[in-house]
């Protein structure tokens, strides 16, 4: 008869599989408590990662529209200010323009006052005075310089304030291009999302970039840039009203000097034609003296032949008489009226002489005279057409030079005087 087999090993009892049985519930209780517990704090750890996720990237995308928002108010504030500059660079130059041009003007002017003295060094002998004219034609080409000077001076100055005004435009042209760029990126980072294609991780993210300045640092670079921009378009703004202001009064002080210059020369003009007439009436009476004299002279001459040859008659007669014979030669009336009159024919003889030669050293005066008026009349002749000169000459300040005409020869200054002037005795 077969044997019934036993296994060897332990053998546990009833009350160890029970309590197997219900340590093994026990800990399956446990497992699934700690796993409920795991299961609710990874639920509220995943509600509130999810929270703080969404609450921090609201807070990230807020505070880069304030960015940009500021960064767009300040690009602005540039753009602003940039064309105010373009457009005081524009005024500042065409002010400048017009400086130069009013230098370029008053060259014009000097040139010709400058002209009118050379003309008027042309004068000959008593002519050449130190007169009015040419103490406001010297003093007008003082004024002249001086202006001229002063505007050049505030060339310069415009020429520095466009260099300023230049320099400071780039310093804001690149400010505003680098906050265009900074706008840009800050954009761009908005447009981020998790779906977005062109996401991931990158090397220590965190790290502050070389060159990173601060919040404060950013906003007092940019707002200094802004002041210095507006200090140079006031310094630019007041430098053109200056500089209009000068333009207006050198062009008023040159006016008023222009105006006494040909005030002075009209009044000389005036005077030079006033001892014209005088010289051309005194021209005229001297002739006419001269005349007169030539005539007496004549009539001198002839009355001494006159007496002269009575002389002789009253000479013949008391040499004849001195042929008488014997008593008959005496010392009669007849002898003695024919006595007197040799001798009062005689004196009338050397009065009419002496008349005649003073009569003729009278004409000859007359002649000296004539020749001395007739030169001061070529003189002031030429003197009278060296201002004309003067006067045509300065019609090219208020006559367009393509428009201008001269009226006489300005360059031949000596030549086609009157026959007038070329006066002989």
């Amino acid at each position: 008869m077969a044997s019934l087999s036993v296994k060897p090993g332990q053998r546990f009892t009833l009350p160890d599989w029970q309590n197997n049985s219900l340590l093994i519930s026990a800990d399956a209780e446990q497992q699934r408590f700690n796993s409920h517990h795991i299961r609710q704090q990874g639920r509220a750890l995943r509600n509130e990662t999810s929270n703080q996720a969404r609450w921090d990237e609201h807070n990230s995308r807020t505070q880069l529209k304030d960015r940009i928002t500021t960064v767009d108010r300040w690009r602005e504030a540039l753009a602003r200010c940039l064309t105010d500059i373009d457009l005081e660079i524009d005024a500042l130059t065409k002010v400048k323009e017009a400086a130069e041009n009013a230098i370029q003007a008053k060259n014009l002017c000097l040139d010709v006052a400058i002209e009118c003295l050379t003309f008027r060094e042309s004068r000959r002998d008593i002519d050449v005075v130190r007169d009015p004219v040419e103490e406001e034609l010297l003093r007008e080409v003082k004024v002249i310089e001086k202006t001229k000077k002063e505007l050049q001076q505030r060339v310069d100055d415009a020429f520095r304030q466009l260099c300023l005004l230049k320099e400071a435009r780039q310093v804001l042209n690149s400010d505003y291009r680098h906050k265009g760029e900074a706008l840009e990126l800050d954009q761009q980072c908005m447009s981020f999302n998790p779906t977005s294609g062109n996401i991931s991780f990158k090397v220590n993210p965190t790290r502050i970039p070389d060159g990173s300045t601060a919040l404060s640092e950013w906003e007092q670079n940019s707002r200094c840039n802004k002041e210095r921009a507006e200090a140079e378009l006031k310094a630019s703004v007041d430098l053109r009203g200056a500089i209009t202001l000068s333009i207006a009064q050198t062009n008023n002080e040159l006016d008023a000097q222009r105006i006494a210059t040909e005030f002075a020369l009209r009044k000389r003009m005036r005077d030079m034609e006033a001892a014209l007439n005088e010289l051309r009436w005194q021209e005229q009476n001297t002739l006419e003296e001269i005349a007169e004299m030539e005539e007496e002279i004549r009539h001198l001459e002839e009355d001494i032949r006159k007496r002269t040859l009575d002389l002789k008659v009253a000479h013949t007669r008391l040499e004849t008489r001195t042929y008488r014979p014997h008593i008959e030669l005496c010392r009669d009336q007849a002898q003695y009226g024919l006595t007197d009159e040799v001798q009062q024919l005689e004196g009338a003889i050397r009065a009419l002489q002496r008349k005649r030669t003073e009569s003729q050293d009278a004409l000859d005066a007359l002649y000296r005279q004539l020749h001395q008026i007739q030169t001061d009349t070529g003189y002031k002749t030429n003197s009278l057409q060296l201002d004309h000169k003067c006067m045509d000459t300065r019609r090219k300040l208020v006559v367009p030079v393509e428009k201008f005409e001269p009226e006489v020869d300005a360059v031949n200054r000596t030549r086609d005087l009157p026959r007038k002037s070329q006066l002989e005795l």
